[in-house]
């Protein structure tokens, strides 16, 4: 399943780093693209919603909603 996850709280790339790396540790992640400038990620994989969230949350920052694509 691929979603698109909007994050609040990113402002380098650092954060990107940050989330990229977290959510590429994630069981059942497949693939990963976060941008910036558009406060997303693109996740695709089978992992739940609540385990992307907590993940994201996790490295400190906040999940504002999820979009199935």
């Amino acid at each position: 399943m691929k979603r698109k996850v909007f994050i609040e709280g990113m402002s380098c790339g650092h954060c990107v780093n940050h989330v990229t790396n977290a959510l590429s540790e994630l069981d059942g992640i497949s693939s990963v693209e976060v941008n910036l400038e558009g406060k997303y990620a693109i996740v695709e994989g089978s992992a739940s919603e609540q385990e992307i969230k907590a993940i994201i949350e996790d490295t400190g920052y906040d999940v504002t909603k999820f979009e199935n694509l």
